[in-house]
């Protein structure tokens, strides 16, 4: 009896000095025996599910599986459940394998499960089963709704009851932000997580989207959204909107002040910086009117949009340039043999036969007879015909006065490129 007990005792503390060394050792841990091998995985779970164990033997020469709780009191002995706790079922039983489901698993069930064979020495692979705790939806928060440029708001947004804990990343559009975390414990290893965004803002903020998005192993895609409401003072331009191109003498002038801001300007003014404006200028609302320009007007004239937010402005400069000059349309005569002496002499002035082209000066003598400088023609014309300067540079402007055609026609309009002397 001695000798019995004091084997007993001796594969008491061998089996205790095995389990210990595994406990230390962690999850899924196998003890093998030579020609066998007893196996088993970690398995994590959502609160609510079903976990699966399955306690897997190599080369088995017809050892007994089972499965003990945490607590160790058996589940399954082979194909035997003497556990009560109907939410476990076989879901396979063989020479290799013991496989048992766990229903509707709650955080009492989270533990250290144990895959013992029965040999010499017994072996024990043990799994350890995690409940996981999804955050619910998460609850996002701002100091405050609107916000004005240059400003910075605070956004919080806050991941409750979860196991493990949660992780919050931020975006604001498609850029990633960093906010200031914390992590508190609550019961039953449960924790709560509030992330805190501090953000300053610029009007390119408004409208845009912030999101929290909750990192969890137990769900995805979790996240909440708001949009940012910014405050921003005007933005002012001046369109000219008549004339289309050079502003000159006579002509009229209409500006249009187009200004945009948030909330929408409340008031537009016009102002002329460093004078008054005309006294016949006509402003409507964002309007302004000038009437019959002149030199006297130049200046810069000023918009300003005024919003809760503040003034901004915007400056057009006025130049009026001299009124265009009109050229002169020449005139195409018909002249009949009456005045062929006449016609000779022009179509001379516009024909490369002559000597030269050029008209450059026309002298008149008391007995009707002109002549042309570099080029001499006698004309049968009185009075006198004369010359001048025309409008464009380097052309003569010729009128030759005559009795027929009739007195209405009785001047030649004629215009040549040539030199003056």
């Amino acid at each position: 009896m001695a000798i019995t007990g004091n084997g007993s005792l001796t594969i008491s503390l061998s089996v205790f000095v095995i389990s210990a060394a595994f406990l230390l050792k962690g999850a899924a841990e196998t003890l093998s025996v030579e020609g066998q091998n007893l196996g088993t995985d970690n398995v994590s779970v959502i609160e609510g599910e079903m976990a699966t164990i399955s306690c897997r033997v190599k080369n088995n020469d017809d050892s007994v599986i089972q499965l003990l709780n945490p607590n160790r009191q058996t589940i399954y002995f082979r194909d035997v459940r003497p556990l009560k706790d109907s939410r476990f079922q076989l879901v396979n039983f063989s020479d290799n394998e013991l496989r048992v489901s766990l229903s509707n698993v709650s955080l009492s069930d989270e533990g250290r499960y144990v895959c013992q064979l029965y040999t010499d020495p017994p072996q024990e692979a043990y799994a350890d089963i995690t409940v996981l705790v999804p955050p619910g939806s998460p609850i996002m928060d701002s100091r405050e709704d609107v916000v004005s440029e240059g400003n910075e708001t605070e956004l919080t947004c806050t991941a409750m009851v979860s196991k493990p804990a949660a992780s919050i990343r931020w975006m604001k559009g498609e850029q990633e932000l960093t906010g200031e975390m914390t992590v508190d414990e609550t019961y039953d290893r449960m924790f709560t997580v509030t992330s805190r965004l501090r953000l300053t803002v610029s009007k390119e903020d408004d409208g845009e989207p912030v999101s929290c998005i909750i990192d969890h192993p137990a769900v995805k895609d979790l996240r909440a959204q708001r949009y940012l409401e910014v405050l921003y003072q005007p933005e002012v331009k001046i369109v000219q909107a008549f004339p289309e191109g050079l502003t000159r003498e006579g002509e009229n002038l209409e500006l249009t002040c187009i200004a945009k801001g948030k909330p929408q300007p409340h008031q537009i003014s016009w102002l002329r910086v460093d004078d008054d404006v005309p006294s016949h200028t006509v402003i409507t609302g964002s309007d302004l009117f000038i009437e019959n320009l002149n030199k006297s007007y130049n200046g810069t004239y000023r918009c300003v949009a005024s919003n809760t937010v503040g003034d901004a402005y915007d400056d057009y400069i006025l130049f009026v340039y001299d009124a265009p000059t009109t050229i002169p349309t020449p005139t195409t005569l018909n002249l009949d043999n009456t005045q062929g002496a006449i016609a000779d002499a022009l179509r001379c002035a516009f024909s490369d036969t002559c000597h030269s082209p050029f008209l450059s000066r026309l002298i008149c003598e008391d007995g009707g007879d002109m002549s042309v400088a570099r080029h001499s023609a006698i004309l049968s014309a009185s009075p006198c015909s004369h010359i001048s300067t025309c409008p464009h540079s380097h052309h003569s402007h010729i009128t030759m006065p005559f009795t027929s055609p009739p007195s209405n026609h009785n001047h030649i309009h004629l215009c040549r490129p040539g030199n003056t002397d």
